[in-house]
């Protein structure tokens, strides 16, 4: 299929995995393929608090952050379609997670640990891992995580290749997905 012959999304799409998965490199591409707008989450969260998201995490705590994420993405899916990021902790929220469950599509990005590793250590911003060591700190949250995150509609793994190739593979996941939908739709 081509981006032209691509099918409308008929909501939201929003992308969840740990740091370094690439939801933001993904979910850009995405959002050209479908011709619906990108947003990151954690941009928004950033300009509601007008302060960055390592200046939150150091003067109010990870559970302030928290909260106010919750309520920026909340805001997030009221917005009509778009191709949304969500921060790697967004979805370990109940009421986010059903938030998303209930307004969009939602893809886990899954990735290894070793590229998640190689691509974190690209930037140094990531507020969870200023504390400990990079791997322990993941290794922690893929254990942690990656159960709840199975909970997503897709899961999708993310590796070494260009954004624009896992996009695609996205995009025929969420394809296959709206066709099975439309089809038990119709079976009622």
């Amino acid at each position: 299929m081509t981006e032209r012959e691509t099918p409308e999304i008929p909501r939201s799409i929003v992308l969840v995995g740990l740091m370094g998965a690439g939801k933001t490199c993904i979910g850009r591409e995405l959002a050209g393929r479908y011709g619906l707008p990108f947003t990151d989450a954690d941009d928004e969260i950033e300009a509601a608090a007008g302060c960055s998201i390592e200046d939150i995490f150091a003067l109010y705590g990870e559970q302030e952050f928290r909260s106010g994420e919750r309520r920026v993405i909340a805001r997030l899916l009221d917005r009509p379609r778009q191709v949304l990021a969500t921060g790697g902790g967004a979805f370990m929220d109940p009421d986010t997670r059903g938030a998303i469950r209930a307004k969009s599509i939602s893809v886990w990005l899954r990735a290894d640990l070793d590229l998640l590793l190689r691509r974190v250590g690209r930037r140094n911003d990531r507020p969870l891992l200023k504390a400990d060591d990079p791997r322990r700190v993941l290794t922690r949250l893929i254990d942690e995580r990656y159960p709840v995150y199975a909970e997503a509609d897709l899961a999708v793994d993310t590796t070494d290749e260009k954004p624009r190739a896992t996009a695609a593979r996205v995009a025929r996941a969420i394809e296959e997905f709206l066709a099975e939908e439309r089809t038990a739709q119709l079976a009622i």
